[in-house]
């Protein structure tokens, strides 16, 4: 259902809901065309200002549902440098407080001639649903939906361990914390399967571990120093405690002194390992402040990257590509 839903019998980028069943090739695309964004980017320097007219003429619509600081205000800035007309809709504020249903907004807003929404919400499966019922070229993008996905921050994820190493076929990922609540490890899992990562682990208490992980060739550590021992690339997860019902750990000291990326622990890994984290971060939690920002740390530049994926995504969806007519980086 996903992968009709998602790209359309042209092959093309139709809607952007989960890395579930997305092709290889296309995954590869998204990456490719992020790279050619952030080159122009680097090349412009930090201040530098310049648009794409991609979507000059288009308009995009935040629909957020759940609070969010990275993700929405990483959209929002893609889809400027992309010369998009952009909406922020407060939905706490809006008329899904009196009583409107969600398809009654989202028609609503189609009304206006928006092109794209840019969707949060706490249900998973939402992001599927407003596809489902969106006019013809109306996309949907997800930015999140409950446990299921979040397969833009995947993307960021795998471009940013790409930048480091190349090579996914030969790198072990470690994924430790909250895997039961949360939509990054679904996405990443799938995404790092896709490009054919050789060994991806599961690092967590027993109550934390999704059942049936197992099935996606993952494997399950309930200890953290063997389910660390030779991995390259450590994804560190928050404690959703908003989304925990009932009494999963006995506290958040004993999930540290137990599960927490130490500097102590750090210093056994293999000097090259990157340290990742979608945010935000609970420090004293999963992971130790000076470890968040320390020399094996690529947290920041995850929020970085995430600009220029949102971008080709975008512009893959609604417009021309940013490599179209020059040679994509080499893989």
């Amino acid at each position: 259902m996903s992968t009709n839903l998602q790209i359309g019998r042209d092959g093309r980028l139709r809607h952007l809901l989960t890395m579930e069943g997305l092709p290889r090739e296309l995954l590869l695309r998204i990456l490719d065309e992020a790279e050619a964004y952030a080159a122009d980017r680097q090349r412009e320097g930090i201040h530098g200002d310049k648009k794409r007219p991609v979507l000059h003429g288009k308009t995009v619509v935040n629909l957020f549902f759940e609070a969010s600081t990275r993700t929405r205000t990483t959209f929002e800035l893609a889809a400027k440098r992309l010369a998009a007309d952009v909406v922020n809709l407060q939905v706490s504020a809006s008329s899904t407080s009196k009583g409107e249903t969600l398809l009654d907004t989202l028609k609503t807003i189609e009304a206006m001639q928006v092109d794209m929404f840019v969707i949060r919400h706490e249900a998973s499966g939402a992001a599927h649903f407003f596809a489902q019922h969106a006019a013809p070229g109306v996309a949907i993008l997800n930015a999140g939906d409950g446990r299921h996905a979040h397969p833009t921050q995947a993307l960021l994820d795998m471009f940013t361990i790409r930048r480091h190493f190349p090579d996914f076929t030969q790198l072990r990922v470690a994924i430790v914390g909250d895997a039961l609540h949360s939509r990054v490890a679904r996405s990443d899992i799938h995404a790092l399967r896709t490009l054919g990562a050789r060994e991806i682990r599961i690092v967590a208490p027993r109550p934390l571990v999704p059942t049936g992980i197992e099935q996606l060739g993952v494997k399950v550590f309930h200890e953290l120093e063997p389910g660390l021992d030779g991995v390259d690339v450590v994804i560190l997860l928050r404690l959703q405690k908003e989304r925990m019902l009932g009494a999963f750990l006995p506290s958040t000291g004993e999930f540290h002194r137990d599960f927490g990326l130490t500097r102590e622990r750090l210093a056994r890994l293999k000097p090259e390992v990157l340290v990742m984290h979608p945010g935000p971060i609970n420090r004293g939690v999963e992971i130790e402040g000076d470890v968040a920002y320390g020399e094996r740390s690529v947290i920041l530049e995850q929020v970085a990257h995430g600009v220029a994926v949102r971008m080709a995504v975008m512009a893959m969806i609604l417009g021309e590509a940013a490599g179209e007519g020059r040679e994509a980086p080499k893989q």
